[in-house]
Order: structure tokens, then sequence, then C-alpha cells
């Protein structure tokens, strides 16, 4: 019987966003635990003339207390935002001496606050500063360690989205993560895929496609349009925590189902309220739960009755009561 290779599939790398109020440590642990991540990039952290001592960047990436990497294994790459590029350097070579798996750049924050005080996007006005920004922070660690950005296609609009990657990748950056959508379009659809493809015909270093993912029919057409293969994945795998595993699976022509039922999805969800109850403040609590519960409604019909029971609650006894009614197998919350 004349035996038929499978074509070889070129897995695409898929990253974890950051996203600032909402993919913290708690959630990036969580979320890498079902798999199809291969690395995560932390919340920003907000750089303004200091040098932090390192308890601070434990605060944002206690990662780095067991190597740089989620429990399940998974990198986590710290992520820096500022303008002063000086500070910046002295502040990544302080965590490349704490173990971090890289150094990322944020070009990209859409915050108004962010923006007056001259950081993420409001810097895409300047490509010669993120050339500088991102030349210091090479320069400061060790040759080995990555240095990549995130940036946005531009502020107002995207002229200068050739120019602002070009001025990165001749700084040193080592991969460039573009979300596909300039400050003024915030997080409205569409996301313009294919000006990504733009950018990848005037530099040489690796891109990443971000932006409106948040089905796996959404990663194939990004794929398509953008021409990158590596995805970053934000509020797509919030609301759909096997969306990574499932783009894998399609690109393999993988019949088996990577989906995750809402059994195995509440078992992580009191998980995650586990950790929320032991690492963030009380106050913090039970807003994080109806936070993810919401994203989870785009997909799972079943988070709607479950935010709609918990979206009252302010006492974290509350909740934990609401989870003890559960009846959730194997799980002690």
């Amino acid at each position: 019987m004349a035996h038929f290779d499978r074509p070889h599939v070129t897995q695409p790398t898929l990253l974890l966003a950051p996203m600032e109020g909402l993919l913290d440590f708690v959630l990036r642990d969580i979320l890498t635990r079902v798999g199809g991540v291969d690395r995560c990039v932390s919340e920003f952290i907000r750089v303004t003339g200091t040098l932090y001592p390192e308890r601070v960047f434990l605060r944002y990436v206690p990662e780095l207390l067991q190597g740089g990497k989620t429990a399940s294994g998974v990198p986590v790459r710290p992520q820096l935002l500022g303008s002063d590029e000086v500070c910046l350097a002295d502040n990544a070579a302080r965590l490349a001496a704490m173990g971090a798996e890289g150094i990322d750049l944020n070009f990209g924050c859409p915050s108004p606050v962010v923006n007056r005080h001259r950081g993420g996007s409001a810097l895409l006005e300047e490509p010669e500063l993120l050339y500088r920004i991102v030349a210091s922070v090479r320069r400061a660690v060790p040759a080995h360690l990555p240095v990549s950005a995130k940036m946005r296609l531009g502020l107002h609009d995207d002229r200068r989205a050739e120019a602002c990657a070009l001025a990165i990748e001749a700084g040193g950056a080592s991969e460039l993560v573009v979300h596909a959508r300039t400050k003024a379009h915030g997080y409205r659809p569409p996301a313009y895929w294919e000006r990504i493809a733009d950018i990848r015909q005037v530099v040489r270093l690796p891109l990443v496609a971000n932006g409106e993912i948040w089905t796996v029919a959404d990663a194939l057409r990004c794929q398509q349009a953008s021409g990158c293969q590596s995805l970053m994945l934000g509020r797509g795998m919030v609301a759909n925590p096997a969306l990574a595993r499932g783009i894998r699976a399609a690109m393999a022509g993988d019949a088996a189902s990577a989906e995750l039922s809402w059994p195995q999805l509440m078992t992580l969800i009191a998980e995650f309220w586990r950790l929320v109850c032991a690492h963030l403040e009380r106050d913090q609590q039970t807003g994080r739960l109806k936070q993810w519960l919401n994203l989870l409604r785009r997909v799972y019909p079943q988070a709607q009755t479950a935010f709609a029971e918990v979206r009252t609650f302010h006492d974290p006894a509350d909740v934990q009561r609401w989870f003890r009614a559960q009846a959730l197998p194997g799980v002690r919350t």
C-alpha cells in the first residue's frame, strides 16, 4: 500500500497579549494551562525616571521567582513603557539580572493618560525616538536576551507605520508585534491586517500579527491577509481559553476537537477564583471574576447564566457560597 506523508506544516508562534487590568499573572497562569501558547507578555510596567527595585517588577511579573515562566512552563516576557531611553535601559538591565526571558517595549498603548505623558502609541509620531529607545535597551542587556516591541499602525493615522517598523528594526529588535489599528481606531473593528503585509515588505525582522482575532477562522484570515504565521491573542483568548489550541489544531489539519467544555472551564474558573483570593486585594476580587465571565459570554452561553448570578455580588463570601453551590467535582473553593 502506498504511503503518503502529510505535508509539513510550520507551526506558528502564538503569544498571549498584555492587557492592563485584565490579563495579569493570575489569568496568565490559568490560560496557559489550557495549552497552545508559546509565550506571554506582561502588562506594561511604566517607567518614568526611576530605577525600580526588584519588588516592583515582581508585583507585575511574579513568574520571575519561578524561572520567568507560568506554572505550566510558558515563558513570560516583561514589558516596559516609557520615553526616557536611559531609564528604560537601566530598568531593562535590572530585569535581565533578575532572569527575565527577554524585554518587550510598548509602543502601542492607546490610553489617553499614557499618551499625554509621551508613552505608548504617542511615540509612533517620533520614529527617531523609537530607534533610540530600542537601541539603548538592546545595548543594556546581554546579547543573547531578546528585545521585542509592540506597536500600533500609528497615532492619528498610519502614514508612519513603515517608518516606525524600520526604526524599531534598526534599533536591534528581534521581533515586532503589530496591532493592526491606530490609536484613533481604539478597539473598534475591523483590524487592518493587510497593512501588516505592507510592513513585511520593508522590514526583515519577524512580525507577529495582532488585533480582532476572536475565532480560529479570524486567525486563519489574519494569517492570509497579513502574511504572518505568528499571532498575538488578546481578548479572543480571554473569551475562548482554547483559542490557541484550536488554531494549532486547525493548522495541523487535526480532526480532534480542541474545544474546552463548560464543565472543564468551570474547573479553571474555580481555580482562577482561588488564585484571585490568594493574591489580590479583597476589594478587587469579585470584580475580576465578573470581568472574565463577562467576556466568556461571547463564546459560552452558560457564562451568561453564571454572570447573571454573580453580577450583584460584592462580598467575596457570596461568591464563595456560589462556587460551593456548583458542586464541582474535585474542586476546593
